[in-house]
């Protein structure tokens, strides 16, 4: 395990831990820019961010997971610098060699080809129709979206070809793209989530330091709402003893700024996730460190994790019961879900180069 200096204001951890598939890690050090000093306060409080390229040979992956409401998604960066400490896509950064931990905040790979690929994807005469979930694996607006444009170009594809798509965010940048969002939204053709996970901005700053401020959300929420663009919300992960108390507010605070779809999904600690998450615990909320950590073990038949389909998501036992009830109780009271959540279309689907070849 590796850590580098103390904790910095604008990054989620720490740690940079070994990746589960290798046993040896290489220390950053000042000759390459990545190490700080904590003495030192010439230095900016937190890492740059470094963003390799990524060539794709295919863009959408597909899933078959039966606790997943979707088919098809793509991911249009790896590793995230939204830096959220609970994030389960932290471990997908060991595939890369690189470590789930300050590495998945700070060296970052962009698929810089997206949108090519996605065309000749879309082009193939045996594709066939389904919506695309943007954004699932880590955040298509990240900051580092507002230079490199990778989610809009993607969203200008789906518009060309009228594919219907999802995304889900804790970024504001997504307002940018209202152009699209709103073209897509008149046919049926997206929905949105916004992810928040509380209305407290000093639990924000520790818990996800890098993303939009709760009030914020709430104000992406309205505009979308406005501007005709189906919006719901995700409560995501709870956590226990550390947000579970504001799911209620949370909901109501949603639904007052036009939110019309809810859901919610337990904390999730695979693989390195575990460790990070619980050195987090122990630096901001050492007074209950162990009761958290006792509870997500209760939802978990004694571990910090279970990957069962199924299970995953909610936990098991009494305290996920309640969990589910307070949430769905409110949900009734506040009118949330009351109707069926936006069933995108996939019947408008075009090939715009095959209808100019037509033309010829």
């Amino acid at each position: 395990m590796n850590s580098i200096g103390e904790t910095m204001k604008t990054r989620g951890t720490s740690l940079n831990p070994n990746n589960r598939f290798q046993p040896f890690a290489t220390d950053r050090d000042h000759h390459d820019g990545w190490h700080r000093d904590p003495e030192d306060e010439t230095r900016p409080d937190s890492m740059a961010t470094e963003v390799m390229d990524e060539t794709v040979t295919s863009i959408i992956s597909r899933n078959n997971s039966p606790d997943i409401p979707f088919e098809q998604s793509i991911n249009p960066y790896r590793g995230c610098e939204h830096a959220c400490i609970y994030c389960f896509a932290r471990p997908s950064h060991a595939y890369w060699d690189l470590s789930p931990g300050l590495d998945f905040e700070t060296r970052l790979i962009a698929k810089h080809n997206a949108a090519t690929k996605l065309r000749e994807t879309l082009d193939k005469p045996g594709y066939r129709v389904s919506p695309i979930a943007l954004g699932m694996n880590t955040d298509a607006y990240q900051p580092i979206e507002r230079d490199m444009e990778i989610t809009r170009q993607l969203l200008t594809v789906m518009c060309e070809y009228r594919h219907p798509v999802s995304l889900i965010t804790k970024g504001a940048l997504i307002l940018r793209d209202l152009d699209l969002l709103t073209d897509l939204a008149r046919d049926r053709l997206c929905s949105v989530t916004i992810s928040l996970t509380t209305l407290s901005n000093d639990l924000k700053r520790r818990m996800e330091p890098r993303t939009a401020a709760p009030a914020t959300r709430l104000r992406v929420i309205e505009q979308l709402r406005e501007e005709g663009v189906p919006v719901g919300i995700i409560i995501g992960p709870v956590i226990p003893f550390i947000n579970d108390h504001e799911i209620e507010a949370i909901l109501e605070s949603a639904a007052k700024a036009g939110a019309e779809q809810a859901s919610w999904i337990m904390l999730r600690l695979p693989h390195e996730l575990d460790e990070l998450f619980q050195d987090w615990l122990q630096r901001h909320f050492p007074d209950r460190a162990g009761h958290v950590m006792n509870r997500i073990r209760d939802l978990r038949g004694g571990k910090s994790y279970d990957s069962t389909f199924g299970r995953r998501m909610t936990g098991t036992g009494p305290y996920s019961d309640l969990i589910r009830q307070r949430f769905a109780h409110k949900v009734r009271r506040l009118g949330l879900n009351g109707r069926q959540w936006h069933s995108l279309r996939t019947d408008l689907f075009r090939r715009p180069a095959g209808e100019q070849m037509a033309l010829w």
